[in-house]
Order: C-alpha cells, then sequence, then structure tokens
C-alpha cells in the first residue's frame, strides 16, 4: 500500500493515527475522564430516554456502541457521544406525529429514526457536504436551542408536579398543566423539588465545599459531578424504603438487564416517509452542536477536526445506536466540556465510557426498578436550563436587527408550534437573512489618501477625488440576488453627474461574479456608453478574472482592467487637461 493509500485510509479511520501513539500515560488520562462522563451519563442517559419517550434501557443502549463507533471515525479528542436534550425532544416530536401507541412499534421508529439519521450523516461525509451546515446561522441555532430547552423543562413539570400532562409546544404545555394542577401528587412534589434543588446546588456550590474540606481538585470535581448518581441513588432508596410508589409517586419500574439487543430498522417504505423529514432536521441539528462545540474544545489544544470526517463519525454512532436498540446520539456540549476538563486525550475515554455504561446496563438496572421518574425530570431540567439563554437577544439587538428579528422569530415560532417548525423555519430564516444582508451590498464611493495608495470612504476619510472619474468599491461578491442592486446604484449616481467620463468599480472584495451579475455589468456598460462614460474595473482577483476572460464581457467592455485602484487613478485622472486631483471631504 503506497503512502498515499495509507493517508486515504487513515483518513477515514482517525483511531489508526491518534492510535499508533497511544501509550500508558494517555490511556490513565482517557481512564479519569470515563469514570467522571459515565458517572454524569448513566442518569443522564435514562432521563433523555423518558423525555423522548422511550423506554429507560434505550438511553443506555444508545451510550455503548455509539461510542464506540465515534471512537473509532471521529476526530475530535473530547467530544462525547450519546443522548442529548435536544436531539431526544425532536425524536419525541418525530415519532409523536406518527400516532403510534405500541411501545414495540414506538421503539422500532426511534431504531428507524436512528438509521436514517446515520445514512443522512453518511452520506454528507461521503460526498463532503458539511458546508451545508452554514446555512444555519448560529444565532438562530442559539434561539432554537433556548426554545427547546425552555420547552424541554417545561415538558417535564409534569413529572415533578405528579400529575399527566402533555403537548408539544409551549401553550399547549402551560395550559395542560393547569388543567391537572388540582391533581398534584404532593410527595411527588418534595422528591422532585428536592432533587431539582440539591442538583443546582451540586453544579455550582458542591466542589468549592469539598475544596475547602480539604480534598484534592481531582477527586472534588469526580465527586460533584457525581450529584446527581446521588440523587438517584437516595430518592431510589427513599422510594423504596417507604413504599412511596404505592402512595402515587410514578417510578421508572423494570429496567431489562443485560447487553444491547441487535435490532434492525423498519424497512416498511412508508415509514420511511415519515421519519426521513426528521432525521434530515436532527442530522443537522447535531452536526452543527457537535461540530461547535468539537471546533471549541479542540482550539484550546491547538488540535483540529475534520468536519466532513465528523460527519462520517456521527452517522456510523447513529447506525450504530439502531442496530443496538439505540435512538439518535450526537455530541453533548455539557458533557464533551466534562470530559475535556477531566482530562481526555483521545477518542479512546468515549470507549471507556461505553465500557462503563455496559457494566451499569449488566449490574445495575434491577436497582433502578424504584427511581421516581420526578428525580430523571429534575435532571433534565437542571440540565437543560444552562442552555437557555436570553442574552443572544440583547446581544443581536445591539449588534444586527436583523439577526435578532431571525432569533425571536426561531424562539416564538419554536414554543408556540413545535421543534419542527422552529428548526425548519430557523433553517429558513438563515437563508432568507443571508440573502437579505448580501442583495444590498454596502458600495462605498472612495478617493485617495493624500500621500498613500490607499482608497477609502469618501464619506469617512479626507480623501482625493478627480471630477471626471468616479470610484465605486463593491463590499460584496456579486450575484443574482444583489446584481439588479448595482444595476440601479451606478445608474442613479451618474445620471445626476454630467462631468464623468470614467467609472471604475473596485472589485477588491469581490469573490464570485455569476451568470447574472454578468448580464448585469452587461447592461452597465451598455448604459455607461450611451452616456459617454468608460467602464472600467480594478483589483479584480485572479478566479474572478479566469471567468471573466471565458466570456465576452472583457472585449465589450469599453474600459480597461487595471492591476490597482492607484494604477487606474494615476491613468484616468489629469484626462483631457482637466485638473489634477481634487481634494473633497
Amino acid at each position: 500500500m503506497t503512502r498515499p493509500d495509507i493517508a486515504r485510509f487513515k483518513r477515514y479511520f482517525p483511531i489508526l493515527d491518534w492510535g499508533s501513539r497511544y501509550d500508558a500515560d494517555t490511556a490513565t488520562s482517557d481512564l479519569v475522564a470515563a469514570v467522571i462522563v459515565t458517572i454524569m451519563l448513566i442518569p443522564q442517559s435514562l432521563a433523555y430516554a423518558l423525555l423522548a419517550g422511550l423506554p429507560a434501557e434505550m438511553g443506555l443502549y444508545a451510550s455503548i456502541l455509539p461510542l464506540v463507533a465515534y471512537a473509532i471515525f471521529g476526530t475530535s479528542r473530547a467530544l462525547a457521544v450519546g443522548p442529548v436534550a435536544v436531539v431526544s425532544l425532536m425524536t419525541f416530536a418525530a415519532i409523536g406525529n406518527l400516532g403510534l401507541t405500541d411501545p414495540a412499534q414506538i421503539a422500532l421508529a426511534a431504531v428507524t429514526l436512528a438509521f436514517l439519521s446515520g445514512v443522512v450523516l453518511l452520506a454528507m461525509g461521503v460526498f463532503r457536504l458539511g458546508f451545508l451546515a452554514n446555512f444555519l446561522s448560529h444565532p438562530v441555532i442559539a434561539g432554537f436551542i433556548t426554545a427547546s430547552g425552555i420547552l424541554i423543562a417545561f415538558s417535564q413539570l409534569k413529572h415533578i408536579l405528579g400529575i399527566s400532562a402533555g403537548g408539544a409546544t409551549l401553550p399547549e404545555l402551560i395550559i395542560s398543566l393547569i388543567e391537572h394542577l388540582p391533581k398534584i401528587n404532593v410527595i411527588t412534589l418534595v422528591i422532585g423539588v428536592s432533587a431539582t434543588a440539591f442538583l443546582f446546588w451540586v453544579r455550582r456550590g458542591l466542589k468549592p465545599v469539598l475544596l475547602r474540606a480539604g480534598l484534592k481538585p481531582r477527586l472534588a470535581d469526580v465527586l460533584a459531578k457525581a450529584g446527581p448518581v446521588a440523587a438517584v441513588a437516595v430518592t431510589t432508596l427513599a422510594t423504596y424504603a417507604l413504599s412511596l410508589d404505592a402512595r402515587g409517586v410514578a417510578i421508572v419500574g423494570a429496567v431489562p438487564q443485560g447487553l444491547p439487543p441487535l435490532t434492525l430498522p423498519s424497512v416498511n417504505l412508508d415509514f420511511w416517509a415519515s421519519l426521513i423529514g426528521p432525521a434530515i432536521l436532527i442530522s443537522v441539528i447535531g452536526f452543527v452542536e457537535s461540530v461547535s462545540v468539537a471546533t471549541t474544545l479542540a482550539a484550546k489544544r491547538r488540535q483540529r477536526i475534520t468536519p466532513d470526517q465528523e460527519l462520517i463519525g456521527l452517522g456510523a454512532s447513529n447506525v450504530a445506536a439502531a442496530v443496538s436498540g439505540g435512538y439518535p446520539v450526537t455530541g453533548g456540549f455539557a458533557r464533551s466540556v466534562v470530559n475535556f476538563d477531566a482530562g481526555a486525550e483521545t477518542p479512546a475515554a468515549g470507549a471507556f465510557t461505553a465500557i462503563g455504561i455496559a457494566l451499569a446496563a449488566l449490574f445495575l438496572t434491577p436497582l433502578l426498578y424504584f427511581l421516581p421518574k420526578a428525580t430523571l425530570a429534575a435532571t433534565i431540567i437542571v440540565a437543560v436550563l444552562s442552555l437557555v439563554d436570553f442574552s443572544i437577544l440583547k446581544r443581536t439587538w445591539a449588534y444586527s436587527r436583523a439577526d435578532f428579528a431571525a432569533v425571536a422569530a426561531t424562539i416564538l415560532l419554536t414554543l408556540g408550534f413545535g421543534v419542527e417548525v422552529g428548526v425548519s423555519s430557523g433553517v429558513v430564516l438563515s437563508i432568507v437573512l443571508h440573502l437579505y444582508k448580501t442583495s444590498k451590498p454596502h458600495i462605498a464611493e472612495v478617493g485617495l489618501v493624500p500621500g498613500t495608495e490607499h482608497f477609502r470612504n469618501i464619506h469617512r476619510h479626507k480623501v482625493k477625488t478627480h471630477p471626471e472619474m468616479l470610484t465605486l468599491r463593491i463590499d460584496e461578491s456579486l450575484y443574482f440576488a444583489n446584481a439588479r442592486f448595482l444595476e440601479d446604484y451606478v445608474h442613479d449616481r451618474v445620471v445626476a453627474d454630467c462631468g464623468l467620463k470614467h467609472v471604475v468599480l473596485q472589485c477588491t472584495a469581490v469573490n464570485e461574479i455569476d451568470s447574472s451579475a454578468l448580464e448585469s455589468l452587461e447592461a452597465i456598460n451598455r448604459r455607461l456608453a450611451e452616456m459617454g462614460i468608460k467602464l472600467h474595473l480594478s483589483e479584480v482577483k485572479g478566479p474572478v478574472m479566469d471567468r471573466l476572460q471565458r466570456s465576452h464581457f472583457l472585449d465589450e467592455m469599453s474600459g480597461q482592467v487595471f492591476l490597482t485602484q492607484y494604477g487606474a487613478m494615476k491613468a484616468l485622472g489629469p484626462v483631457n487637461g482637466a485638473p489634477d486631483i481634487k481634494k473633497t471631504v
């Protein structure tokens, strides 16, 4: 096998790269991180499965083989893959739209959804379509995650209150909760509120207490992360000892003991047709969330990830979830940060975590029978409220009203119409926002800064211009959405200036000129020629020039193409005996 072949092989199997340098010290760091993440993941995986409307064990199953698959195919050294809150909510919404009541069919739908999501991600990775995620702007994603966090928190209040309530939107959830308030189970309420308060305190207050008590930072961190496990243990023991299930406290019940079963997705094409849309949305949202956190953590260690290979890693993880009784997974923000802070050096930490979860599925599930659902709901509420970030509204309002409108609309649509409408609208809004911003590009009339060869906006700087020469700097690529805008701008500017003989379009920021924009340039050239004005271009980038040279435009253009704007000014300034460059403010 040649070196290029080996490099190509390693590209698709990153484990061959970092695995060849794996040593005992790295293994120790990965094992410590795995222990901490396993402690955190056990209650989370159970809770997120219930959030997705699935049996609790499916959360454990989704935390075993997918982690191994990512360790083989993923490029991030710290990303922790598994069930996450937003994807769990989207899974619940997708399966809820099918109107299924049979638990076996619901589980099959979740497996099929994971499989379809995996296929979508793998296809995007093979064809290197990671760039498609760029169509979701970060403010819109932040708005969607904030709204999803609110929906998730409200959806779990029924377990905290011990009542039956439902709904896919915030108004539906609020109305349903109010209607069922008279049926509150006081014991469940005490358990839920106590667990929530304890977990909030653990998140911020336990580690400082342990450090003041003299514990080492690493041990204090492990114990702080074990807070949810402590809440699970205490409330489970209390429920068992006091027979609280007989007094109306909802419990998890029997959780099958053993390793994940071998499962296969449905082959029903109608099933696929109903789930492919949600699968695509889950894939895109999961990928964006994963790549965002993976890139952030990699930068802290001067490492890098490969987005297209991340698609393959996440795709393989979802296929692994589908064949092992799980549901869609992705990289979790909080879990990955914990993995990073705990010292994970390689994706092997995820494989070690999978072993820990497998051991829990083998030996600990009988102990979960009396686990109150209120405790799991508290775990979810504490986790997702960290996702809620209303400061994005303040930041976008101050910086860009268009971004603010997109964020606000995404939040309101998600809360009012559900997650699928919310994320779909987010995609549309991101694209519309881009088209809106680029449809009216910034065009500056520029002049020469005295004593330099630099050109700046005449309204911002003291510059020199020539009465017979107009220079316009276009600060955007030219394409179908803004081509007509440029035509109108040039026409409106030149018709009122009878002394003009030259118009120069400075193309410093123009990276692309599509066919529609080329037609607009041809129209501008014709109209200016009819007015006795020559059209010139300056500072045209190589790739743009290559494409222009394949057309007839340069042959038909009335003026010239200049290498620099300063060269254009020197060549065109003193014409027909006109005075030299004149200073304007």
